[in-house]
């Protein structure tokens, strides 16, 4: 992995990691494109330095939301283990804490079941760009069928957990499942992405720790370009942060349907490219 390919990597994760258009279709893409630019084969398999690389670029993303939402998740937290051994502190900031810690639980099981289906998209990147469609599909009919004003409930926190579990499939963004199943359920927008992103930090943590790192050889990180992966990483970080914040002022204004749109184009536009490729 060169300086240019790991800047390039992690400029991608930080801007798609929040955005409802898929990181993990953007990072396949990315390699696969740069794969056919510099002449590799697509149907090279992953190595354990791109591994490694994406376990630093996630906990770059990672840190940018403990960051962001510091004063939140110090609050629930507080909230959370305060109202754990007195119920008359159980406020707002313990039901939250509550919901994120259910809805994990269900995007874990979730996830654990289709893992390993989802891992071998990853060298697919065809139906990982029709996945991204669906996505566009679910971001739009969000929209068209919004309603609402609610508070957060355990119902919706389960229905958010197991939308979040199939965002394991690359290509199903896992901030569009999230923040649409809650818009369907009749949560506004901002409310619908703040809990996303709150929920998105345990699965980060674990999703970019636990299986990668089972994955990676540790035998040949002696031949790791540890400088062009810090280097992404820190990108994926900056970029990550400024994503959230100013993703988090547009969604008070705006609609998701100009990335629903933005989804359907890039999942028809790489479907084309890709099959053109394996015909090539």
């Amino acid at each position: 992995m060169d300086t240019i390919q790991a800047v390039i990597m992690g400029f991608v994760q930080g801007l798609s990691e929040f955005l409802p258009v898929s990181s993990s279709a953007h990072i396949v893409f990315a390699s696969a494109i740069y794969k056919l630019v510099i002449g590799q084969s697509l149907s090279a398999g992953v190595e354990s330095e791109e591994i490694f690389f994406d376990i630093l670029i996630h906990l770059s993303t990672l840190l940018a939301i403990l960051i962001f939402f510091r004063s939140e998740i110090l609050g629930i937290l507080k909230g959370f283990f305060g109202g754990l051994f007195n119920k008359e502190k159980r406020n707002e900031d313990f039901k939250i804490g509550l919901f994120i810690i259910i809805a994990t639980f269900f995007t874990g099981v979730i996830g654990f079941l289709i893992k390993d289906a989802a891992h071998t998209l990853v060298e697919t990147p065809v139906i990982v760009s029709l996945l991204l469609i669906v996505t566009g599909c679910v971001l739009f009919f969000s929209e068209k069928f919004k309603k609402g004003n609610k508070e957060i409930d355990l119902k919706t926190a389960i229905l958010i957990g197991i939308a979040q579990g199939f965002a394991v499939f690359p290509g199903l963004s896992r901030s569009g499942l999230t923040i649409s199943a809650a818009i369907f359920n009749g949560i506004d927008r901002v409310k619908a992405a703040k809990f996303s992103f709150l929920l998105s930090a345990p699965i980060i943590l674990l999703a970019s720790t636990v299986y990668p790192l089972m994955e990676t050889d540790f035998k040949e990180a002696a031949s790791f370009n540890m400088k062009a992966m810090i280097l992404g990483a820190f990108t994926a970080f900056v970029v990550g942060y400024f994503c959230i914040k100013y993703f988090m002022r547009f969604l008070s204004k705006s609609t998701l349907k100009g990335f629903a749109y933005y989804c359907f184009i890039t999942g028809m536009a790489m479907t084309i490219l890709f099959v053109f490729c394996r015909h090539l």
